[in-house]
């Protein structure tokens, strides 16, 4: 193995071992331009948003999020004055002065090729980041959490009143 191998394996056993806690932690804003008329900050959040817009923007992309996150997404979208629909659930970003990584949770409808959707899901991410904000995006981890059957379509919305009960 050469010098430069080495020193490769060694910088990617190091962010093998990183946290994904640490990704949603950091100060709230980092430098992304400095000149001599001033310097520009992009916030953590932002570069959150844009990552979870550019998954979503996949076809064949559900939800993200882990279950207990999609569930109190439902609930905060049914809160008059909330948030609304967050499009932060279920990405985790990390954000330094020039780079940025990410972790997103997806769920996958099914019948779409995991690894092609992933595949696609990471270079939409890496693209929209990268020229929206000027930061350099190392990686995209993708943790694919659950499959999205079309049958359970009519099951989520916890029964419209139709349905008779099997007991009497």
């Amino acid at each position: 193995m050469t010098q430069a191998q080495t020193g490769s394996t060694q910088s990617e056993n190091a962010e093998s071992k990183r946290v994904p806690e640490s990704r949603a932690g950091g100060s709230p804003a980092r430098l992304a331009d400095e000149t001599s008329q001033g310097k520009t900050t992009i916030a953590a959040s932002v570069v959150q948003k844009i990552a979870g817009i550019a998954a979503r923007e996949i076809s064949g992309v559900h939800a993200m999020g882990g279950g207990v996150s999609r569930a109190f997404g439902a609930i905060r979208e049914r809160i008059p004055g909330g948030s609304g629909t967050s499009s932060t659930s279920g990405v985790q970003v990390e954000v330094g002065e020039k780079q940025a990584a990410v972790d997103l949770d997806i769920v996958v409808e099914y019948g779409a090729s995991i690894v092609d959707l992933a595949r696609a899901v990471r270079r939409n991410v890496i693209t929209a980041v990268e020229r929206m904000t000027g930061l350099e995006v190392i990686e995209v981890n993708i943790s694919v959490n659950d499959i999205h059957l079309p049958s359970e379509d009519g099951e989520e919305g916890g029964g419209n009143g139709t349905a008779t009960s099997r007991v009497e």
